[in-house]
């Protein structure tokens, strides 16, 4: 057994409920491996995860679902989901818990190797955020010549599906702030301007009609100009809004949905050929050191440019 560090919530809130703690890391069972935590992603779901309103006695909280770094012992029988797997081996790992470490022990069939195109910090910000959008686009039943609209297509699963969408030989048509515009150009995208008249634009820019749409970021615009555009709500996917989803009859996937984990972990392999085939790039907003946690957590939970963000060991 060995001593790492982890970041937890010892309260519900933001950065400031965050403490540095020393863990005992057990060593790898059978089917297990330890890996020594180069990066470990940043996602919207790691505010979820600790955020005001559940069971106190949850806490502390281990945060963090997705890392990269290289395995330090592999346990008994233990096989990588990506094939055999030996000590050095530079890999991805997702959906693991608390990955806001510098070593974790996890189930090897949660393990992959790391697509040599990617950094450290780039692997550990591609699964998350990847198989999402594939899930949007898979539920969305969007073809080849078909137009979606994508509300929020500047954020992490946003441009996840625009490169997605563009190899599938989809056109997205994507709410962003004018700022963004030249981004999800970038991704192969037509961006909108979202805010009052948000409907005419996006009408505008799809004179052939839009198949279906894909949110991302939740409240009434997104659903209103949504179902306004497609009428069959099965072709209207939220991954933010829940509660306005059951209410007008159209599609939430995510933690609730029980169709939605199984398809994700599904989806890993595809998702890291495409990165290793240079299809699908993880842009970052920025990278932080290990010990600078509360900060990065800040920069996450606040408006800030395109791109993930990731916590470094070095």
């Amino acid at each position: 057994m060995t001593t790492a560090h982890r970041w937890v919530a010892v309260d519900f809130g933001g950065p400031e409920a965050l403490r540095c703690l020393d863990s005992d890391v057990p060593d790898p069972g059978p089917g297990e491996v330890t890996i020594g935590v180069r990066a470990a992603g940043m996602n919207p779901a790691d505010a979820k995860h600790v955020a005001a309103g559940q069971d106190r006695g949850s806490l502390p909280l281990a945060i963090g679902y997705e890392v990269a770094g290289v395995v330090t012992a592999v346990g008994p029988d233990a096989e990588l989901a990506s094939g055999p797997g030996t000590v050095g081996d530079e890999i991805v790992a997702w959906q693991v818990t608390g990955g806001y470490a510098t070593a974790i022990t996890v189930p090897a069939t949660d393990v992959f190797v790391k697509p040599p195109a990617l950094t450290f910090p780039e692997a550990a910000s591609l699964l998350l955020a990847g198989t999402t959008a594939a899930e949007l686009l898979h539920t969305s039943k969007a073809r080849a010549g078909d137009t979606v609209l994508l509300h929020g297509a500047a954020g992490a699963v946003g441009v996840s599906v625009l490169q997605q969408a563009r190899h599938l030989g989809i056109h997205v048509v994507g709410t962003a702030s004018p700022a963004n515009f030249e981004f999800v150009r970038r991704y192969g995208g037509t961006p909108v301007e979202y805010g009052a008249g948000l409907l005419e634009r996006a009408r505008a820019a799809a004179p052939g009609g839009i198949a279906a749409a894909l949110d991302t970021v939740g409240g009434d615009e997104a659903a209103d100009v949504s179902l306004a555009l497609v009428p069959d709500r099965d072709r209207v996917i939220t991954i933010a809004d829940a509660p306005r989803a059951r209410a007008a009859g159209y599609v939430f996937i995510g933690a609730s949905n029980p169709a939605s984990g199984p398809f994700r972990a599904g989806e890993r392999v595809r998702i890291l050929r495409l990165a290793a085939d240079g299809q699908l790039t993880v842009p970052m907003a920025a990278t932080f050191p290990f010990e600078d946690a509360p900060a990065a957590f800040a920069l996450l939970t606040s408006p800030h440019p395109p791109g993930k963000i990731a916590l470094i060991n070095d």
